[in-house]
């Protein structure tokens, strides 16, 4: 019979506040708390968390929402708010895909995919109905967000995409046109390739072109008013813009540039610039580079350039110097742009957000800021007071997340007794975590810590670390209990006796230190009375020729296992310490190691990316195998069994039979390295850390797993991989493309729409020669149909048709169409032809014949067979939509008259007594005058 195994599947996930991977964006509470947020709230940050996307309330530090599509497998890497809707939000991610995110419901409600690499930068139009995105392919998409559809591809920038922002023309050619889309008919890009481009998207072509910096342009920031923008790019300097507005419309018949270099602006600091961001009021704005601070600036009014023109001319008067009065006009970039004040975080700055109150209630500037060491902060800054510009604003913190997540990598994990709380160490602290809801119980601060384990009883944690220290923490009174100098060196490893009364430590001074637990009864300070407490006593003290990397006990208490940094492991009896067995065999030193439930097989794992399985009987090698393409830090024995889990550098965590020596399965889902692992004593989880600071939880389930159909399903998931990126054409040389993307989503439509295709037409085929039959003998039996079609309740062929194509997304449509060979095509033509003939779906079905008369437009101009097709195709389209036009028509003239009638119940006209009088009089003079006349 085949073994099978159970799956091992994710649970949950906890740890980040907020991952380093893309912005975070602040948005006010929901209108019905606004009325007291406006007053005690500071808003809520949506912030990339990994795959997912965390609501966070900044003020109270709780998760409010959970955004999370289980299809999911990429990171976040650019979030965007729209400006219209302030409920949705795009969010771009590493594999090219966008989704747009309903942010009261927490669901998807569009999701694209025409980026081949991850998305850089977004981009909303003034009426909220286009999306462009940019992103590390080089290439700008812009999506309609109504038919939700990829319009086309600019593809003119030869690196990532930094800067992305849609133009309006002035405000004149707006109340012309109205509220319409095309009033948004230009984009400004930046790029890594030191280019600010300007796009008419009317032409869909770039019409402007300027070098923008002498390296990277690394982004950019448009004003408000959109008068102007700023690039910024290495060294600290920022090239500011000033944008022609009116100049736009006649643009195409012009040479003159729109887009004119004003000056450069340094910042104080001279490093990389990471982010420029407007205030909405367009007076401030917030730049930062990839260190800890955050530059202040000021634009100035014409009266304060005026009055430091005026201390400009005075000094060079004091100096002798002649001076000619020019007015504004002599002032320069920096007399207009000025550094207001430096805010210092506490983390590297990944990005900021103005927090804009409604209605401009807060008199300060507020910003929030996401760090790359896991935490938000929120700053209130004062603006400065007219008569007092010499005084630097004052800053002040108002609030920060950061105890929901640790600010660097989780070094180890260790779950207590029953399963239910889980200890994590890092460099600077130790947390408690409740593993059912994922909540921080405790939060200690301690040395860097290597090791940590729970004692008996689930009330003290013992934590090793670097400096040699053993720090004993208890959970209940959040306290430190004692600190022991143990080691010279860093204590690698720790583990309490299966007994549980007592503890080994092994440490880079080479030797372990065995301990053992005793209660002493200690005075309290100023009483006579005595209060227990835990202590630690050295017992005994093992010595070894080198590093000792880690220590581990037999379950049955009788053997001690050591790692040394020679690469062997060395065997002892516990008791006596006698040697038992040397396990020779790795080439690059055991970073950990674990012993089976029955002390019958060791298993060792190295940093030359091997696992080997012994036998403690004679320390022979069952089995070695290269288990991962990086070091292997972690590996633990499943509770009761010989399989075992190992977690990498590779980000992956396996899981083995150490019995059959297989591969069972890969436990995919962190995006760092994977640091500490910790099985569950009692239930069936198991716990693991990781750089991309996530603690995940995984659970057994009860699916079986059979090994045969894992590396099947593993050998698709190649293939599949492999087909899409073979699929990927660029779509033409031109600047502007098309822009859709095959993937295997749109294989697969493709696929059920050639199905559906040849049932339908061996359906009309055996339906028109049964009625052919029928004339000739009435009495003949129908045939008998499809079983699908049966099953689907005696369904026709055409309504199966269009069940299918209706079930695709609606952006992943024509990248199925492509699919379809020329015969297909003139199938689906067939179809057409019914549904315009019936009036379903008429958009759709529209929208499926221009694609395709597009597509295969020169074999269908070839084929003489065609015309009568494409004629009777286009007299039922003609009628379908006249038919339908007079039908909205009709409709809209109908809510017109309703609506005059409820105006007119509704309204009452209120005038002013004066005014009324006045406009009486005004009357009288008028017909006085003409009559006089």
């Amino acid at each position: 019979m085949v073994k099978s195994y159970l799956r091992w599947e994710h649970l949950k996930t906890f740890g980040i506040v907020a991952s380093g991977t893309a912005n975070a964006v602040w948005t006010p509470e929901p209108s019905s708390t606004a009325a007291a947020s406006r007053i005690t709230g500071a808003g809520r940050a949506v912030v990339p968390a990994n795959e997912e996307v965390l609501t966070w309330d900044i003020k109270k530090g709780e998760l409010i929402s959970r955004w999370n599509d289980p299809k999911n497998k990429s990171e976040v890497s650019v979030i965007s708010q729209s400006r219209t809707d302030p409920d949705i939000f795009a969010v771009g991610y590493t594999d090219g895909s966008i989704r747009l995110w309903d942010s009261k419901t927490g669901t998807v409600v569009i999701s694209f995919n025409g980026h081949k690499s991850a998305i850089s930068a977004f981009a909303w139009d003034h009426s909220g109905t286009r999306l462009a995105s940019g992103g590390r392919d080089a290439h700008i998409i812009v999506w309609d967000l109504i038919a939700e559809v990829g319009l086309y591809r600019l593809r003119g920038h030869k690196d990532q995409i930094t800067g992305l922002e849609f133009l309006r023309e002035s405000d004149g050619e707006d109340e012309a046109m109205g509220d319409s889309a095309d009033g948004d008919a230009w984009i400004l890009s930046t790029g890594k390739d030191t280019l600010i481009k300007l796009w008419d998207l009317s032409t869909q072509h770039c019409v402007e072109t300027h070098v923008a910096h002498q390296g990277e342009c690394w982004t950019m920031a448009l004003m408000p008013d959109q008068r102007g923008c700023i690039t910024a790019g290495n060294d600290g300097e920022m090239r500011v813009w000033s944008i022609d507005l009116e100049g736009l419309s006649s643009r195409a018949s012009s040479d003159t540039d729109c887009i004119v270099d004003r000056g450069m602006l340094y910042r104080q600091i001279r490093d990389r610039t990471a982010m420029v961001k407007f205030h909405s009021s367009g007076n401030f704005f917030a730049v930062h580079g990839v260190d800890k601070n955050i530059e202040i600036w000021r634009i100035r009014n014409a009266e304060e350039v005026q009055k430091a023109l005026k201390r400009k001319r005075k000094r060079k008067e004091q100096k002798g110097e002649t001076v000619e009065d020019e007015g504004l006009a002599a002032a320069t970039i920096g007399d207009i742009f000025v550094s207001v004040v430096v805010v210092r975080t506490a983390g590297k700055v990944k990005s900021v957000d103005w927090a804009v109150k409604p209605r401009g209630k807060s008199p300060d500037l507020e910003l929030l800021v996401s760090c790359t060491n896991n935490s938000l902060e929120f700053y209130t800054i004062a603006k400065q007071k007219e008569k007092k510009q010499a005084e630097v604003p004052e800053y002040n913190k108002l609030y920060s997340v950061e105890l929901p997540g640790h600010r660097t990598d989780i070094r180890s994990v260790s779950l207590s007794v029953d399963d239910r709380m889980l200890a994590s160490a890092s460099n600077g602290s130790l947390k408690i975590w409740n593993v059912r809801t994922g909540t921080c119980i405790r939060t200690f601060e301690c040395g860097y810590a290597l090791c940590c384990s729970f004692l008996p009883g689930d009330k003290i944690v013992v934590v090793g670390t670097k400096t040699g220290e053993i720090e004993m923490f208890d959970v209940a009174s959040s306290q430190l209990i004692e600190t022991v100098k143990a080691h010279e060196g860093a204590i690698w490893s720790m583990q309490v006796h299966p007994d549980g009364k007592r503890l080994v430590t092994s440490s880079a001074d080479k030797s372990a230190k065995f301990w053992s637990f005793e209660v002493v009864q200690e005075e309290i300070p100023g009483t006579k009375r005595t209060v227990a407490q835990l202590r630690l006593k050295q017992t005994r003290v093992l010595k070894m020729s080198d590093d000792i990397l880690s220590v581990c006990y037999s379950p049955n208490g009788k053997l001690i296992a050591l790692a040394l940094l020679d690469n062997t492991v060395t065997v002892f009896f516990a008791d006596t310490l006698k040697h038992l067995l040397n396990l020779y065999g790795h080439k690059l030193p055991v970073l950990n190691m674990d012993i089976s439930h029955d002390s019958k097989l060791i298993v060792t794992c190295s940093a030359d990316k091997n696992v080997k399985i012994w036998g403690l009987d004679f320390g022979d090698c069952h089995k070695s195998f290269f288990a991962h393409q990086d070091s292997i830090m972690q590996v633990k024995f499943e509770k009761n069994s010989h399989y075992f889990f190992s977690a990498s550098k590779d980000k992956l965590i396996k899981y083995w039979d150490g019995d059959k020596f297989e591969n069972i399965m890969k436990l995919e889902g962190h995006f760092g390295e994977v640091l500490a692992l910790a099985v569950g004593k009692t239930s069936d989880i198991i716990v693991s850390a990781s750089h991309d600071k996530s603690i995940r939880v995984w659970e057994q389930t009860d699916e079986p797993i059979f090994l045969e159909e894992e590396r099947e399903k593993e050998l698709e998931e190649l293939y599949e991989s492999t087909l899409t990126t073979s699929l990927e054409g660029e779509g033409g040389d031109g600047e502007a493309g098309v822009a859709g993307k095959q993937t295997m989503e749109t294989l697969m439509a493709g696929e059920k729409i050639m199905e559906a295709l040849e049932l339908g037409i061996n359906d009309l085929n055996l339906v028109k020669e049964y009625r052919a039959a029928k004339e000739a003998n009435p009495n003949l039996a129908p045939p008998p149909r499809n079983a699908l079609y049966v099953a689907l309740g005696n369904i026709s062929a055409e309504q199966y048709v269009l069940d299918t194509v209706q079930k695709i997304k609606a952006s992943s449509l024509h990248d199925a169409l492509l699919v379809l060979p020329f015969n297909k095509a003139v199938d689906m033509l067939t179809f057409l032809d019914i549904f315009a003939e019936r009036e379903w779906n008429i958009p759709l079905t529209c929208r499926i014949l221009f694609f395709i008369l597009k597509t295969h437009h020169k074999q269908i101009v070839a084929s003489k067979t065609m015309r009568n097709m494409l004629d009777s195709v286009r007299c039922h389209l003609r009628a379908a939509l006249k038919h339908q036009k007079d039908e909205m028509g009709f409709n809209l003239a109908a809510v017109r008259y309703i609506k005059t009638g409820v105006d007119a119940k509704k309204s009452k006209n209120f005038l002013d007594e004066e005014e009324y009088k006045g406009m009486e009089n005004r009357n009288k003079n008028k017909r006085g005058f003409a009559t006089l006349a």
